[in-house]
């Protein structure tokens, strides 16, 4: 693991800024640190890269102008020597600045583009939770979904031969809950049955589901009860015995009505079986 100040000395000695006892630290370092000379090795070509990609500057005309008069006032001394030109005290310095500030972009840049991949094989890694979660969650439904229906066979095998259920399924006419649904066990010998429902919206205190039998036999549906929702899953289960005798069972319907059910159906129907 390369700390900090490490990455430092590695951005430096990148440039070639780093001298007396810590270059020969660093150097040795460096012969020991396979991870480092890979670094030292990224830094260099990223500042390689940089130094080519610079766009080329043209001096201005001041600064031209500028140089020619003082060539001409130092061509008219008196002894008419040439003298050496020596830099300005400050460029050593504008030249180590700008050797430092490089040294630190270098550094954040390198930072960033670290971040940047950590940032991006975490994304997929939650990606991939995601995608096992929601095919845990349908795992999940679909086996529930078997041993609900194992559970309303339970319910009426006491009193009825399994191969006499009519088993129907019912599916939402919700526009704002299109995956509501149900499922209707119905034993004609015994004329009894069981509901039950999922993902129902619960409705105000005021009003009830109501379960009909739509039988050819009848000009309205039979009543096979009334029932309410789970409010937070909404989930129900109904066991039935309607008032009239069934001849056919042709249909499964539930209807939105008025507290307690009405004799034949007055409210939206909700669900209905295919």
């Amino acid at each position: 693991m390369i700390d900090e100040r490490t990455e430092e000395l590695a951005s430096l000695y990148a440039l070639d800024l780093l001298e007396g006892a810590e270059l020969a630290a660093f150097e040795a370092s460096l012969a020991q640190d396979a991870g480092l000379r890979a670094l030292v090795h990224e830094l260099r070509e990223t500042a390689s890269a940089l130094s080519l990609a610079a766009p080329a500057t043209v001096p201005p005309d001041w600064l031209k102008s500028r140089l020619f008069v003082s060539l001409a006032e130092k061509s008219r001394t008196e002894d008419r020597r040439v003298t050496p030109f020596a830099p300005p005290a400050w460029i050593p310095w504008a030249i180590a600045a700008g050797l430092a500030l490089t040294s630190a972009w270098l550094t954040q840049l390198y930072f960033t583009q670290k971040s940047e991949s950590i940032a991006q094989h975490e994304q997929a890694a939650l990606a991939q939770m995601e995608i096992q979660s929601v095919q845990n969650q349908l795992e999940i439904q679909h086996i529930l979904a078997s041993r609900q229906l194992a559970d309303l066979q339970e319910q009426i095998k006491t009193n009825s031969d399994l191969s006499r259920l009519e088993i129907a399924k019912l599916v939402s006419l919700l526009g704002n809950s299109p995956q509501a649904r149900a499922v209707a066990v119905w034993d004609q010998a015994t004329q009894q049955g069981v509901l039950t429902v999922e993902k129902l919206p619960a409705l105000a205190a005021d009003k009830d589901y109501q379960l009909w039998v739509i039988d050819p036999k009848y000009p309205d549906p039979v009543s096979g009860g009334v029932f309410t929702v789970d409010a937070h899953t909404g989930t129900a289960r109904l066991a039935f015995h309607p008032g009239q005798l069934i001849a056919t069972a042709a249909k499964f319907a539930v209807s939105c009505e008025r507290k307690g059910g009405r004799p034949k159906p007055e409210g939206p129907i909700v669900l209905l079986s295919e």
